[in-house]
């Protein structure tokens, strides 16, 4: 069950909210860590002593010329989002890693579920968000290449996972500036369903713990915290953070959001709208010392203490579409 002390590990990707915590986290337990993504994001820069290869990773021919002929323990793929995407990836891995983590989704469990709390074998179909289908297609690509010919295929479905420069609402920094500013801020249903945000620091430990170990290979993990909250609480933990005692919240239907707004509208009905509670007890048996302990009112504080240093532009349709919302509900109470 016990990885090597030290593994030579691959992140594609590496700078997203939660790769840049998996690298970090691997580094510092002393593992050889290699990132290879386009280079175009400075946001969360690599930590020292981590090999950075460019390359566009759609483009197999230099991903190919990157990496040579180098071999790894692990490779962590944070940029495959389709069955065509894991397909390229088995051809390009096949034969240099002894383990593939495929990070899928947690969206791509059965919604609405059919009961709590959400296990590994829980069903996986979502009619309502294309990006959770697409995920659930390219989880059948590695479970296939594992069937048929042993590739060591491992797969990871996180679900609302944050660092401090993310916030999570349906209007991000947008509905911050509206509770500061004494406004109407638009949540999601009534406010009471469940939803379970993991900071990526709680993630890295149990993702990077799974790496390595041959007990993962043809396996699936849910990696997410064990708080959950309803919503209303989650905006009431932001707005406390911001120094807002008693902010306005206005509850609105997802769909009648998904009406007017279609863009949100995918990741609301086909997620963010059910209660969801999850079972860790998978990747606590491979990774014992996984637990997380970030609650969201830390990380909300994480979160606010961060934007308030990176001045951030208001979206302004957001800005539009809330105050009509708010005042349709109000006129009908």
């Amino acid at each position: 069950m016990t990885p090597p002390a030290a593994l030579d590990l691959l992140f594609i990707g590496g700078t997203g909210v939660i790769s840049a915590a998996a690298v970090a986290r691997a580094c510092s337990l002393g593992h050889r860590v290699t990132v290879l993504n386009r280079g175009v994001s400075d946001l969360r820069p690599v930590p020292a002593g981590v090999e950075v290869l460019s390359a566009d990773v759609r483009d197999t021919g230099a991903v190919r010329a990157a990496l040579g002929g180098r071999t790894f323990d692990a490779v962590a793929d944070f940029l495959s989002f389709t069955a065509e995407h894991v397909a390229a990836a088995v051809e390009l891995y096949r034969g240099r890693t002894g383990q593939y983590v495929f990070i899928s989704s947690a969206s791509a469990y059965q919604k609405p579920p059919a009961r709590l709390p959400v296990l590994e074998s829980t069903p996986l179909r979502n009619p309502f968000w294309q990006y959770s289908r697409d995920k659930i297609a390219g989880e059948d690509i590695l479970v296939q290449a594992y069937r048929r010919e042993g590739f060591p295929g491992t797969i990871v479905r996180p679900s609302h996972t944050y660092d401090a420069t993310m916030v999570p609402l349906s209007g991000h920094w947008t509905d911050i500036h509206r509770m500061r500013a004494g406004l109407p801020v638009v949540v999601p249903g009534d406010g009471t369903s469940l939803w379970t945000l993991t900071h990526s620091r709680d993630f890295a430990k149990a993702f990077v713990g799974l790496l390595g170990r041959p007990a993962a290979l043809g396996e699936s993990y849910t990696i997410t915290s064990d708080e959950f909250l309803p919503w209303d609480a989650i905006y009431r933990s932001l707005a406390a953070a911001a120094g807002v005692p008693e902010p306005q919240l206005v509850h609105v239907a997802s769909e009648t959001i998904a009406a007017h707004d279609p863009g949100r509208g995918p990741g609301l009905l086909g997620d963010k709208s059910h209660s969801v509670i999850f079972d860790n007890n998978k990747i606590k048996s491979l990774v014992p010392e996984y637990q997380a302990v970030i609650p969201f009112s830390q990380g909300a504080r994480e979160i606010v203490r961060w934007h308030d240093g990176h001045p951030q532009d208001l979206d302004t349709a957001w800005m539009d579409l809330s105050d009509r919302l708010a005042a349709w509900v109000r006129a009908g109470a």
